[in-house]
């Protein structure tokens, strides 16, 4: 009942910035958490960065943090991935997504694939050096 859609990605030098937007529909917000996950060429699916329901909480990989900001405005229906100081390892297909699982709270942070029941198409960020 939810379609996710990526916008924002393209092509950047190293040391460049993207926003990524993910706009929702068929759905409120404010009733899913939402994440970022992304796909280089040859590697399995990987989470970036996850928000809770109402954003009190939020959740980067190790590779991103201190470079990425996730955030969300409900009021938009829109998920956003702010990425700065970008790297050609960030070279990838991103891909957003919303859960709402048994037992949810809208403090709830999921960080597996499995927990996400919506997925965006994805949108690809290439960073040359």
């Amino acid at each position: 009942q939810v379609q996710l859609a990526e916008s924002g990605g393209g092509s950047v030098q190293a040391g460049g910035s993207l926003r990524l937007s993910c706009a929702a529909s068929g759905g409120t917000s404010s009733n899913y958490a939402m994440g970022w996950f992304r796909r280089a060429p040859g590697q399995e699916r990987e989470i970036v960065a996850a928000i809770s329901a109402i954003a009190i909480d939020t959740y980067y990989a190790d590779s991103v943090k201190g470079r990425f900001t996730i955030s969300r405005d409900n009021t938009k229906n829109t998920l956003y991935l702010q990425m700065n100081s970008l790297k050609p390892d960030d070279t990838a297909v991103y891909y957003c997504a919303a859960g709402r699982g048994a037992g949810f709270r809208l403090s709830h942070i999921y960080y597996q694939s499995d927990q996400y029941q919506y997925w965006g198409q994805g949108t690809q960020v290439t960073v040359s050096s």
